[in-house]
């Protein structure tokens, strides 16, 4: 079972597609989602949809941040065929997965996530827990949520 609401969020440490070193207290309102693997059909269309509401995102003051057990050349790769403007953190050794008790499986030979799950966290905890997600429309119900929930607000 992944880490439920109202949980303390883990600090994380990885490195992201531009193989810098990005780490995570989540104070400030953030989305963090696990997805299986870079340039698959499912993926590809959550990641397209976290871009495509990356402004949306920012107004509301969130940060986005996409996470799976490929290493950082396959992201950075997938960060520019997709056009992605938003970091994707390697978890090669599965260290963030761990950290948020998403469950995991082989998938090709390698380690990924059993089901994409995204978690909500601000003031450094757990606000919400989305598990066995459609990529189809997610990234718009994760903010809609947010918004509804008063967990972030849109300015006028």
């Amino acid at each position: 079972m992944p880490l439920e609401e109202g949980t303390d969020a883990p600090t994380i440490t990885a490195r992201n597609q531009d193989d810098e070193t990005v780490t995570l207290a989540f104070d400030e309102p953030t989305v963090l989602y696990f997805y299986p693997k870079d340039d698959t059909p499912g993926c590809t269309t959550e990641a397209s949809q976290f871009q495509r509401e990356r402004e949306s995102y920012r107004e509301a003051g969130v940060s986005v941040y996409g996470v799976s057990t490929d290493d950082v050349d396959s992201h950075q790769e997938f960060c520019e065929q997709e056009g992605l403007e938003f970091d994707l953190l390697a978890d090669p050794d599965e260290e963030i997965a761990e950290a948020f008790d998403v469950e995991r499986r082989e998938i090709d030979g390698g380690p990924a996530p059993t089901e994409r799950t995204t978690f909500f966290l601000a003031d450094g905890e757990v606000e919400a827990v989305y598990e066995n997600v459609d990529p189809d429309g997610h990234a718009r119900d994760v903010l809609l949520e947010a918004l509804e929930a008063d967990l972030v607000t849109l300015p006028e």
